[in-house]
């Protein structure tokens, strides 16, 4: 018979058991029975946020690069909540998350009791599984369950309610180990198929993107492509899965999209999605497919086959995990040698063109500033980033060497690049951690500067001020020019705040100050936070305010 335990102390043994080494949380009175108990976990880094998005923001960020969920801890009602941002990135991205949620008295329940909230009616949108521990025997069952659900199919968000009468109710029980995943592997006939439309292709090209992704999937995209001569585009922010500089790699699927991928998706014969939904921005707002019958062969790999024909229709829906896709793909032989090397060489040509900048435009030309740190950075360098229009120049001139160095929220959630950082940086210390971020994005979470201080957390923050929320000022110009409205912003002097956070800080106005600023920031051993002061005029790579506004007056008179 195992020895008594209270159910935090079983949670604990639980998380460990799961491999958990990494605990995000804003602590709350709700959850001290199980804070209690991971003071005595061996192992377990319990990481103090400021916010609770932040904290499942975190959470989310070392799944992405364990492949393991991630754990965030929050109280209830307003801190589960406010977590709501994090799952909301967790759920878009599929990635793997347990959120575990300080509850009130079970004898309370339904009483509204204070800051009581039904965790079901609140989560169900956004979480694969939602549970309220209501016994502590249940805790390893559920704890189990929550970890497998996770990470199963398409990944995502799960959330679990700690009573915290519950935390100090004791029970003897064993604990359970945790489920392996199941990984849809394609079935044979599935695979012959593929094989045999590829040999009759002219001009096939893969999208790869989605949840679930390993190292040694993204070692069989390489092996797969370069044996076929397919040309490979990265769904929207999933920029790392194959070598930017590899002779397959196409480009990115994204916002502010390469006309000449454009017409090459459209253009293609047969279009391979790996992993992929198909998402808005991924197609162009359901414009390089036509939704619902493209005009290509589409063959649609997926892990969850509730993705499979849910906006287009399919010559073939397949069942599968990525991993277990393409090993079985990059084990088949191409009877003959593709002749489509003219096809491939243009591809990827096309998309060196495109994220190559030309000459400099401004006084401090982001493009310039992105390519510079090409050079510099390591291929194993973590690059970070939330939303906003600065992220546009990020996506189209930063070229990801290795997978998992990419981090960026395909649910556009502003705010997401520096907790990312923290907790790429926790995980991997050794590997050099970037966050960019706008001015508007920053000030989402810029009070986890002080958990990237007292954590020892040396990520590199680039904040890029133009004064403005960005994103919004560009469609503002498009619909209604020169009609500014909520879309001005007066910053803090942001030099001034880091360096009160303790952070090493400095600004920077002209391209050519970046290169020795970066270095001084890595120098300092820290946290550091540069400022890079751009103009609002200035929107876009490829676009200003007065030719958005020129545009849309000339709009006008051809209507007339």
């Amino acid at each position: 018979m195992p020895a008594s335990c209270t159910g935090a102390r079983l949670l604990v043994g639980a998380l460990v058991r799961h491999g958990v080494d990494h605990v995000f949380c804003l602590p709350g009175e709700s959850f001290l029975g199980v804070l209690d108990a991971l003071r005595d976990a061996p192992g377990v880094r319990v990481v103090t946020c400021r916010h609770e998005g932040g904290a499942a923001m975190m959470a989310e960020a070392d799944a992405k690069l364990t492949q393991r969920p991630g754990v965030a801890m929050v109280t209830r009602g307003p801190g589960a909540a406010n977590a709501i941002a994090g799952l909301f990135v967790a759920k878009h991205d599929s990635t793997p998350l347990v959120l575990f949620v300080g509850l009130p008295p079970r004898a309370l329940a339904g009483r509204g009791a204070f800051q009581e909230i039904e965790l079901e009616r609140l989560f169900a949108p956004l979480a694969k599984y939602v549970a309220v521990i209501d016994r502590a025997e249940r805790v390893p069952e559920l704890v189990a369950r929550a970890f497998a659900t996770a990470s199963a199919g398409r990944p995502g968000p799960v959330v679990l309610g700690l009573p915290e009468d519950m935390q100090a109710e004791s029970a003897s029980v064993e604990g359970v180990e945790p489920m392996p995943v199941a990984r849809a592997a394609p079935d044979p006939s599935a695979v012959a198929e593929i094989v045999a439309r590829l040999e009759r292709a002219e001009r096939p090209l893969a999208i790869v993107g989605g949840g679930g992704w390993t190292a040694a999937a993204t070692d069989a995209l390489v092996e797969f492509a370069s044996m076929w001569a397919i040309p490979v585009a990265s769904a929207f922010r999933r920029q790392d899965f194959l070598d930017n500089t590899h002779a397959c790699y196409a480009g990115h699927l994204g916002l502010a999209l390469d006309p000449k991928l454009a017409e090459r998706v459209k253009s293609a014969d047969l279009v391979l999605a790996l992993g992929t939904r198909l998402g808005e921005v991924t197609t162009s707002r359901y414009t390089l497919l036509d939704a619902p019958d493209p005009r290509q062969t589409l063959i649609h790999l997926h892990a969850d086959a509730e993705e499979l024909g849910r906006v287009y229709r399919t010559a073939l829906a397949v069942v599968a995990s990525s991993g277990p896709a393409l090993a079985a793909l990059a084990a088949v032989r191409p009877r003959r040698k593709p002749v489509r090397r003219a096809w491939l060489h243009e591809a990827h040509a096309d998309y060196l063109a495109h994220s190559t900048p030309g000459p400099e435009r401004a006084m401090l030309d982001l493009a310039h500033v992105v390519a510079g740190l090409n050079k510099v950075l390591p291929a194993d360098a973590i690059v970070t980033n939330g939303a906003g229009n600065y992220a546009a120049w990020v996506n189209r001139y930063c070229r990801y060497r290795s997978f998992g160095s990419q981090l960026a929220p395909t649910s556009g959630s502003m705010g997401y690049g520096l907790p990312a950082a923290i907790a790429a940086k926790l995980r991997a210390p050794e590997r050099v951690v970037v966050a960019w971020a706008g001015d508007g994005c920053f000030q989402i979470s810029q009070q986890e500067l002080a958990t990237a201080a007292q954590e020892g957390a040396a990520v590199i923050l680039l904040v890029v001020n133009n004064s403005s929320y960005g994103t919004i000022r560009m469609h503002q110009e498009k619909i209604f020019p020169g009609r500014i409205v909520a879309t001005e912003l007066v910053n803090p002097d942001f030099v001034a705040l880091a360096r009160a956070y303790g952070l090493y800080a400095e600004r920077v106005e002209e391209t050519r100050g970046f290169p020795a600023a970066f270095v001084r920031a890595r120098a300092s051993g820290g946290p550091a936070l540069i400022e890079l002061k751009t103009a609002i005029e200035a929107i876009s790579p490829s676009q200003t305010l007065s030719t958005l506004r020129g545009a849309k007056r000339r709009g006008r008179r051809a209507a007339l």
